[in-house]
Formats: C-alpha cells, structure tokens, sequence
C-alpha cells in the first residue's frame, strides 16, 4: 500500500483538522461540528495524499476537482485548504461578516478553490457529473471527488445523478458517502445499513466499496481500486457524528451546534496536539491538447413577413454556434424535438448531452460543465424548468454562467393543457440574483438574443414559443441588453401596448383594428423583460398617451407585467394589466388567448375603455 504520507502522518493530520474544526466553530458560536468529525480522515486523505492539484493555481485546468455535497462540513474543508497552502485565512474568523469562509461554500474570488455552493442538500452530484464528462470532452486526465452525507441520499435528484453517470461511463467520478447515521432531528432512513446502501448503488450499475470512514489504511486501499475501475464508484464510508470527542461522538441533538468554550477546553484534552506534517501535495500532470480555433458563425437569413417559430430560430442559431465553437454545448432533458435541440444533435452530436428526463440534474450537470470552461445551452419545456428551480437558484449563487431555454410557454402551446404550460418561468427567473430575462417574438431577433447569451456572463433565461409567428426584423436590426423595441408609434398616440413573444404579434393586430377606427396607439416588443431601461421606458410612455396596456402569457404575478408596474410606480401613467388569471384549459392557441383576455380583441376592448 503505497501512500503519499505515511499512515501515522494521515492520522495525525485528521487529528489537526478535528481540532481546527472544533476551535473555528466554538469560536464562531455555530457551525456544524458533528458533521465536520465525522469526515476528517476521508477529507485528510482525499486531500494529503490522493488529490492531485496546484495549490498555487485553482484554475489549473488539470486539478482533481472535490465538492463538498454536504456543503454544512464547510468548516473542515477550509481547514483542508488552509492545511495544503491554498488560503491564507484565518480559520477562527468563520462565519463573519468579513470573512471569506462562509457558513457554507460559496464560490468567489477571494475562495476560487469553491467551484459550486452547496449546503442545499442533494445537489453536489450532479454537479460533480457534469465536471467528470467536462473531462472526457476536453480530453484531460483529471477526476472529480464528490463528497456525499448519508441524509441527503434522501433526494431524487442524487439518483437522476447516479443513472446518468453510469449512462456517460464516468470513470473519473468518486463519490463518497459519510454515513454517519444522523441526520440532522433523528436517525437517517437508512442509518447505519451498509447493505442497503451497497445494494442501491450497484443497482445503478456504480463499483460499490463498503469501508470504515475512520480507518485511514481503508480509506487509502479504497482509493486505489477506484484508479483502476471502469466505471463510476462510490465509496460507502460507515462513521460515526462527533468522532473524537466523547461527549458528542454518535450522540443526538448536536447537529448544528458549536460547543461553549469550556466543552472546547474538554474536547481539546482528547484530540491529540500535533504539529501539523510537512506535506507536498501532488501535483496535476501538464497537457499538450492543441487550441481548436474558432470559425465564423454562419447567420440565417430570415425574410420580413415569413413565418418561423422562435424555438426553431433558437435551435438553428445554436446549432450554428457549434459548428463554429467546439466549446459550445446544447444540454437537453428529452424533448431536444421540441426544442429543437435536435439541430444540434443532428449537425455536431459530440456537443450534445442527453440528460433524459431529469430537469434537477440537468441544471446541476449544466453548471458542473460551465465551471469547467464550457458555453452551455440548456433546455426543456418553461413548465418542467419550475421543479429545477432550486438547483438554479444555487447556480445563480455559484455565480453560474450558462443559458437556459424555456420553449412551449403559456396557454398559446394549445391543445396540451395546463400542466404544459409554462405560466410561472419568467417569474422564477427574475428573482434569480443577476440573471437576465429575454423573450423574442421572431426569428431575427431569437438569433441575435443566442449570440447574445453566448457572449454574456450569468444565468441567461430565453423564453421561446412553439407557434410560427411572423417575422418582424431586418437582419440588421440589432438587440441590447435592458432595451425594447418600438414598431408603431405616432404623435398623436393614445397609449402604449406592450407585448412579448406571443402577445406582441397580437398587440401588432390590435393596432391595426384600431387605426381602422381612427385610434392611435404606440406598440413596444419587450423582448429584454431583466434588465430593464425603465427611465428610457417612462421618458416614452409620458410622450405616447401615458396609458399602458401590457398583454403577456403568463401568470400576473411575477411577470412582465408586475415588472412594469414596479417600473411606473409614483408616474402618473395609467396601466391595464391582461394576463392569465385563472388555471387555464386545452384548447386551440386563438381559442385560449381569446377566452383569456391576451388576444388583440382583449387589447382593443382595453384601450376602448
């Protein structure tokens, strides 16, 4: 058994973790301690002797890559950090404001070793997925440790992981289970039941090795079967909460506390004081792969009047991309038909990634690939996005930077019904932190919001339609961020109607019915709903009318709707709001935007009023 460091020096580095852990926390006055100690010797090994990165660089290309799933043991992995060289912070300013070492991982700048925040449970897996299959496209030798607490083997999203790995034959993927048996009110549902564990995992098809967590020359000999599978492994290390310390090990109620200075000044009598060992971490071998050089982007020529859908302009526009950038990639959850992902698998298949239907592990496989250098598109139905939206939520605070497309959205789908229809997504995308909210209404500019994306930093969110709808713009027309659009306007306007996506080609046909009736109206594309130029927008509406009628498919609350409203606050402008307010029905796209209010005659029937 050939190690980095000798057996003893491993122990003795699990020991100045623990105590690194327990004098952070106490001083802290909270923080996960428990959690922290039943983790020290995988953590020490992973990191001491097993790892292989440049402490000098995070960003080394090369670095094995460790995600602490169970983002709550923050306080041992920034021990693990401190301990190899990678940061210079002081350990006991945990949890301040000031400080870099946050209650759980957070990724930036001044932490670049933190490549995904975790602490919402269940997440750290697909994450990990998405940075092992980085390393097969890109060619590299590098694997991705991933960190797992046995209570949050509870979510369905760690087994959407488990299938896909073994799908994408990761064998650079490790992942490590601390069962330590509690959760954090009472026992885990599987406790300390190694079996069931095993059986579960090996029934995904994952090399399953069942260790003690405590036992260094276990955890070592477990690391080097992984080297030589053929497939995903998973390393079910049995613990015990509070290892260490006797009056927490294996005890109840001690998940998420910190122990008072005099339990410190005891538990500190029992974990030995050791100098900590001079170690030389490994470091990640030097690639020679050649720079694949970019080519032109071939732009599709749309003619003024004709009619495409906004979700095939979207599919062309990316399948165009990633011709043109092997570094581009299209990430779909089973429906690449409708989303017309399909281009991109038909034109360049090695840059598209089947997530079947798995929403939550597609977002976190989406970030674990942008992490490792990659511009991706993913997408799905506006619907199916919503049971994702925590993984996005902890993308945006990973300080994600991909795209998402949200095809079929609102009743304008047709036939399907309700559970189809996306009538929730813009709103969940607004209240991500930085994100970026787009909704095109044709071809032209679907393809210029892609490029877009393409080329901005952050969560980006497209909302396309599934109806053709006509084209509005020369290919010249150019789209800037927290922008619109006017198509009519006059000096002698009434009020302003505001569309997007679907509702604008309505507020097009409202237009003209009332120009029949000698009623003049502005007409603005909102097709950049986050962010926004509301000064540009409210200089507008005060020279047309100051009336707005703003028809969006969606839901009121949330949408683009209650975005302008927050926008007119204190103006002396005077809104009409047309959304869908109730659950809606199937039935034909005129058929429901009309039994809704959202069509050109609900506009017309507004601006009469």
């Amino acid at each position: 058994m050939k190690t980095n460091l000798s057996i003893k020096q491993l122990k003795d580095i699990s020991n100045v973790i623990r105590r690194d852990c327990a004098v952070s926390t106490t001083k802290a006055g909270s923080g996960h301690l428990s959690t922290c100690l039943s983790s020290v010797e995988i953590m020490s090994v992973l990191f001491f002797d097993e790892m292989k990165y440049d402490t000098s660089n995070a960003f080394n290309k090369n670095n094995d890559d460790f995600i602490l799933s169970k983002g709550h043991a923050a306080p041992a992995l920034y021990s693990c950090l401190k301990r190899a060289g990678c940061i210079k912070d002081d350990l006991n300013d945990l949890r301040k404001l000031d400080s870099n070492l946050e209650g759980h991982p957070v990724p930036h700048s001044a932490l670049p070793w933190i490549k995904a925040a975790t602490g919402s449970l269940g997440q750290g897996l697909s994450v990990g997925v998405g940075m092992a299959l980085a390393a097969k496209l890109q060619k590299r030798k590098f694997r991705v440790y991933v960190l797992l607490g046995d209570g949050e083997i509870a979510e369905g999203s760690i087994y959407e992981a488990c299938q896909l790995a073994v799908n994408l034959n990761l064998d650079n993927l490790v992942a490590i289970v601390d069962v330590n048996r509690q959760g954090q009110t009472g026992e885990t549902i599987l406790g300390h039941d190694m079996k069931s564990y095993k059986k579960r995992f090996e029934g995904f098809g994952w090399k399953t090795i069942l260790i003690d967590g405590h036992k260094i020359e276990q955890i070592v000999n477990a690391l080097k079967l992984v080297r030589k599978s053929n497939k995903p492994v998973v390393i079910l290390a049995k613990t015990f909460k509070g290892k260490g310390i006797s009056f927490i090990e294996n005890k109840n109620d001690w998940h998420g506390k910190a122990m008072n200075e005099n339990q410190l000044e005891k538990a500190l009598k029992e974990i030995p004081e050791l100098v900590m060992p001079k170690v030389k971490i490994k470091k990640p071998a030097k690639d020679n792969l050649k720079i694949i050089k970019k080519l032109k982007v071939k732009i599709d020529s749309y003619k003024i009047g004709n009619e495409v859908a906004t979700r095939d302009a979207f599919g062309k526009a990316l399948m165009n991309l990633c011709v043109a950038d092997k570094n581009v990639l299209a990430v779909d959850a089973d429906v690449a038909n409708s989303t017309r992902l399909k281009f991109v698998k038909g034109k360049t298949p090695s840059q598209f990634v089947e997530c079947y239907i798995a929403e939550q592990d597609m977002i976190g496989v989406t970030l674990g690939l942008s992490k490792k250098g990659f511009k991706v598109f993913a997408a799905s139905f506006g619907a199916f996005l919503t049971r994702a939206h925590d993984q996005l939520r902890m993308a945006a605070i990973s300080n994600a930077d991909f795209t998402i497309n949200g095809s079929h959205a609102g009743v304008s789908i047709g036939e399907d019904g309700a559970s189809q229809m996306g009538l929730e997504d813009i709103a969940m995308f607004r209240d991500l932190p930085n994100s970026i909210v787009f909704y095109p209404s044709d071809a032209v500019s679907t393809q210029k919001i892609v490029h877009i994306c393409n080329s901005l930093k952050g969560i980006k969110y497209i909302r396309t339609t599934r109806d053709k709808t006509p084209v509005l713009y020369g290919q010249n027309e150019k789209f800037n961020i927290g922008d619109f659009k006017v198509l009519k306007k006059s000096n002698k306007d009434s009020a302003v109607l505001v569309g997007s996506g679907i509702t604008l080609h309505e507020c097009l046909k409202a237009y003209d019915e009332l120009r029949k009736k000698k009623i003049n109206v502005a007409v603005v594309d909102l097709y950049c709903v986050k962010p926004f130029n509301e000064k540009k927008f409210v200089e507008f509406v005060e020279k047309h009318g100051k009336k707005v009628i703003i028809s969006e498919d969606h839901y009121p609350e949330g949408g683009i709707g209650e975005m302008l409203n927050e926008s007119l606050v204190g103006k002396k402008i005077e809104v009409r709001h047309l959304a869908i307010r109730e659950i809606p029905h199937s039935g034909k796209t005129k058929e429901l935007l009309n039994k809704y209010g959202i069509d050109w005659k609900g506009i017309v029937k507004e601006v009469k009023k």
